[in-house]
């Protein structure tokens, strides 16, 4: 099942979609619809990263020192 939204796009922003669409053989609607489920997606994801990073933060979860050494050697980087 799927419900009708109305947006509005800048007229640069159609031609583009429109152009897509015929290039593509597949209806505006259809690509609208893919690149807002990419970035909710992505979105999602970032959100649900941020908060578990703020839980680690507040449990004080850090790398320790020697981590954090062993990675900028591993990478050649000079933590000097």
């Amino acid at each position: 099942m799927s419900t009708t939204m109305t947006i509005r796009l800048e007229p640069e922003l159609k031609q583009r979609l429109d152009q897509l669409a015929e290039a593509t053989q597949r209806s505006k609607s259809f690509l609208a619809t893919e690149a807002i489920r990419d970035f909710i997606e992505l979105n999602e994801w970032q959100i649900q990263e941020i908060k578990a990073a703020l839980n680690e933060a507040d449990r004080e979860d850090f790398a320790t020192d020697e981590a954090v050494g062993m990675t900028f050697n591993k990478w050649g980087v000079d933590a000097g």
